[in-house]
């Protein structure tokens, strides 16, 4: 699963408990939760090879810690091939181009909150 770690936690929450509450914290981490869901399936499009959708289908939102937490990635167990290819076969990323267009998205939805 892809996941976004933030640092400096405590300024960051010293700072929200000023502008927001933690309920538009939990709406940030959702709606980017699924932002990136969104974009993996979209990158699940793989043009090498015999494709039939199950990558895709398999990638999934998990929101753990009350709400602060979201985890999405696909759970078919060859998607790491996909993801890192191997010596058969090239790699087709489309997990890490998705969490790097995403995590800026949600640092600049972060410091939205923060202003």
């Amino acid at each position: 699963m892809a996941e976004i770690k933030i640092v400096g936690l405590d300024k960051l929450e010293k700072q929200l408990r000023k502008n927001a509450t933690l309920n538009d914290v939990k709406k940030v981490v959702r709606m980017n939760g699924m932002g990136l869901q969104q974009k993996i399936q979209d990158n699940a499009d793989f043009k090498k090879g015999y494709q039939t959708g199950t990558t895709k289908r398999s990638v999934d939102l998990e929101i753990t810690d009350g709400g602060m937490t979201a985890e999405s990635g696909p759970t078919t167990e060859y998607s790491p091939y996909l993801e890192y290819g191997t010596r058969f076969m090239d790699a087709q990323p489309f997990v890490k181009p998705a969490l790097d267009e995403q995590e800026a998205k949600f640092q600049a939805d972060m410091k939205k909150l923060v202003k």
